[in-house]
């Protein structure tokens, strides 16, 4: 069963989540952290995916600050709108959006303990998720663009992490993700034969055993730290 629920940050901003709830009790929970394409069918997938194994899965619009009911696609058109959009997110005076994560996240523990997934830019999320927030169990980012990089580096996990990137992918280059290997000796790297975005079956980069994989791991990562 699913269904959009409205979602309140601490600061009083109210926004979207994409909820799916599971067959019977969930086992725990697990946060979906959209791409700059918006909780699009793509991301309402993936936690259908998460409430299918137990999870109760929380989506949250992170674009509504800035632009209510982004559902983009794929096209070089979508892809220009929703880097726009990611750039104004990423321009919000500090703490931007982790209020609206927070809150996601604070609704989700309802099931128990949480995990946190997020995709490109959602993974750059995920990880300052798992540096910056409390209430944690696990976060798994893919590919996520800028946190191999910067002041990312320094950041510090609060929770354990497990890293998906493509050994293909012109965005997050391999000597990227090496340095963040070594900044990073306590986060999980896992590296597959595939380019940026190879999670999404409605992209050209999409690459069906990296994803079943990846898959695979972060349901196993999740049953160890979540339930």
């Amino acid at each position: 069963m699913s269904e959009t629920i409205q979602l309140r940050s601490s600061d009083g901003f109210a926004f979207p989540a994409y909820v799916a709830r599971p067959a019977g009790k969930p086992k725990g929970a697990v946060v979906v952290l959209q791409e700059i394409f918006g909780v699009n069918s793509h991301i309402r997938s993936v936690a259908d995916g998460y409430a299918e194994k137990g999870y109760l899965a929380v989506a949250p619009a992170t674009f509504h600050r800035i632009q209510q009911g982004v559902n983009l696609g794929y096209t070089p058109e979508d892809i220009q709108a929703g880097a726009a959009l990611k750039s104004k997110v990423e321009a919000l005076p500090a703490p931007g959006v982790m209020p609206d994560i927070e809150a996601a996240i604070q609704y989700a523990a309802q099931a128990g303990k949480v995990g946190l997934t997020g995709y490109c830019w959602g993974g750059l999320l995920a990880w300052r998720s798992a540096c910056l927030l409390k209430g944690l169990a696990a976060v798994a980012p893919y590919y996520g663009g800028g946190m191999t990089v910067g002041a990312e580096l320094a950041r510090k996990p609060l929770c354990p992490v497990l890293c998906h990137f493509g050994d293909q992918d012109q965005h997050i280059t391999l000597d990227t993700v090496e340095a963040f290997k070594k900044a990073q000796p306590q986060v999980e790297v896992r590296i597959y034969p595939a380019n940026h975005g190879f999670n999404c079956e409605q992209r050209g980069s999409y690459d069906a055993p990296s994803a079943a994989l990846a898959r695979e791991r972060t349901l196993a990562f999740f049953a160890r730290h979540v339930g």
